[in-house]
């Protein structure tokens, strides 16, 4: 190994938070949305998650809004269910991924076909043998074409305990599914439609299965690609294709054939918080300067909880020094915030957050509660730019005007 390669490089906590924010697109002026604008965000982001929660909007729908200027729901529609730029699977959730991709998520089809012989959880859904269960479920999608849960009729004195307690051809749809053998074929008021892969997406399924070495590859490559400067738990961690201990391997041969440096993010000891108080060891591409300019730009953007920025609450907090937490499924006295918050972004800096919901019947956007960071002025000035990005999402999901409630503003 070099002398070079042995050199690690001191990395302030502003500089790593500004190359991971232009790499993920927040740090460019919106761009105009389109179905191909849509298939370029999202593979530059490498998914965008899909959540079933709706208090405000689509969590990939707000993701998108963030990026991409008069962005409308019929342009991810178009990627994803016509185009067929995109497809729907698994990362650490339902996500939006690149269809280019799909022979790598093989492996992660392979892994999930051998849940149901170790699971508990899977056996006890389909209430004995699932054999005959996913081959009798198989054979009526073959036959019939695209078909909803609804389309099965649970069996009788089935009682749904919540969301995961499923009935046995529920759960048959979903190891189909997860297994690759199903598709998504489009979504109805957010409802699964399923039909065989090689229906939906004939092109890929003819992709070879990806061998173990170029899977490894792929995901830690495309994951700093899209970080910029991350700890090997960060990089495994961004697809949840890999193990931690892959990631650490591939890193090691990164560095010794100079496609990645060693570097150490610097605490920001202006903020003097516990989360800054030390310095981070972490892998950086080696032109991560051409990265860490300034974000264009001062407006305030409204982050969804979903959104890759905020996913990882550890790099959110180290990076940015703002501790985040979901509480939608948090009892409701316990909530610290609220239900639905989203993160304020303003240049490079999180500077407050807000527990939105869009109150339909009266096409108004209510804001429930309104915090600002500590370390920010709650001046005229960041007021009128909150109102001006309250006012772009409001348009972005429909609602006639916008309602703050000034007595839960801290």
């Amino acid at each position: 190994m070099s002398k070079a390669s042995k050199t690690v490089e001191i990395i302030s906590n502003v500089q790593a938070r500004r190359v991971f924010l232009n790499l993920q697109g927040l740090g460019d002026l919106p761009h105009r949305s389109s179905a191909r604008a849509v298939q370029t965000v999202v593979q530059r982001l490498g998914y965008v998650q899909i959540d079933s929660i709706n208090v405000l909007e689509r969590a990939h729908h707000l993701i998108l809004g963030a990026r991409l200027a008069q962005y409308r729901h019929e342009h991810f529609t178009h990627a994803l269910e016509k185009s067929r730029g995109l497809f729907e699977h698994w990362t650490h959730d339902a996500s939006a991924i690149p269809t280019k991709w799909f022979a790598h998520w093989k492996h992660r089809f392979a892994r999930y076909n051998q849940r149901v012989e170790r699971s508990a959880w899977w056996r006890e859904q389909f209430r004995g043998d699932a054999a005959p269960i996913l081959r009798r479920t198989l054979a009526r999608v073959r036959r019939e074409g695209p078909l909803r849960t609804r389309d099965f009729a649970a069996p009788t004195g089935h009682k749904s305990g919540g969301w995961w307690q499923w009935h046995p051809e529920k759960a048959a749809l979903e190891h189909l599914w997860r297994s690759g053998r199903l598709a998504i074929s489009k979504r109805e008021r957010f409802e699964k439609v399923y039909d065989l892969v090689e229906r939906v997406l004939p092109h890929a399924l003819d992709q070879p299965k990806s061998s173990e070495g170029a899977h490894v590859e792929w995901a830690c490559r495309e994951a700093i690609n899209r970080l910029g400067i991350a700890s090997a738990k960060e990089i495994a961690s961004f697809f949840c294709a890999i193990t931690l201990a892959q990631a650490v391997a591939w890193c090691a041969r990164a560095i010794e054939h100079g496609e990645l440096v060693q570097v150490v993010v610097a605490p920001d000891t202006k903020r003097g918080t516990v989360a800054s108080s030390k310095p981070s060891k972490c892998f950086a591409l080696p032109n991560w300067r051409e990265f860490a300019h300034e974000t264009q730009g001062n407006s305030m953007i409204l982050l969804c909880p979903f959104d890759p920025v905020v996913r990882d609450r550890a790099r959110l907090l180290r990076l940015f020094h703002f501790d985040y937490r979901f509480e939608a499924f948090t009892p409701a006295a316990k909530r610290k915030h609220g239900y639905y918050v989203l993160p304020l972004l303003q240049g490079d800096e999180m500077v407050g957050r807000a527990d939105l919901q869009f109150d339909r019947q009266r096409g108004v956007l209510v804001v429930r509660g309104l915090w600002w960071m500590n370390s920010v002025g709650n001046t005229a000035k960041r007021k009128r730019q909150l109102a001006d990005a309250l006012d772009g999402l409001a348009q972005q999901i429909g609602a006639d005007t916008c309602e703050l409630r000034e007595a839960d503003v801290a």
